[in-house]
């Protein structure tokens, strides 16, 4: 399961790494709060998996809702979904800068006695 979504994650928002953990870690940000927060789950449980060895006890049903709700958002990611994110995010940026900008300019404005 952890490989599944690591190669989704990879194919849908390059991520770069080894496993899921470091894909994880790499490119947690671009995902939502409660999806990294399933993802994380799945990555330790392949973590102890690998560790422990087979015998390892996990909560089946518990791993089956997380891989669920990885893989259902990933594939909802299509090439347009992810290039209007990335318009949005980068004019987000670039709004805020401009908001700073402004707020820094009134501030000079009114420190040196122009308003």
């Amino acid at each position: 399961m952890a490989d599944r979504v690591a190669a989704l994650m990879e194919e849908r928002l390059g991520a770069v790494g080894t496993g899921l953990s470091e894909k994880l870690r790499r490119a947690g940000g671009r995902l939502p709060r409660r999806i990294r927060a399933e993802a994380a789950r799945l990555a330790e449980a392949d973590r102890r998996a690998r560790a422990t060895g087979p015998h390892a006890d996990f909560d089946s049903a518990q791993l089956a809702q997380a891989y669920d709700a990885c893989v259902g958002y990933l594939k909802s990611l299509g090439p347009w979904r992810r290039r209007w994110a990335s318009v949005a995010h980068g004019a987000a940026g670039l709004i805020l800068a401009l908001l700073a900008l402004a707020v820094a300019v009134l501030a000079v404005l009114i420190w040196r006695g122009f308003l």
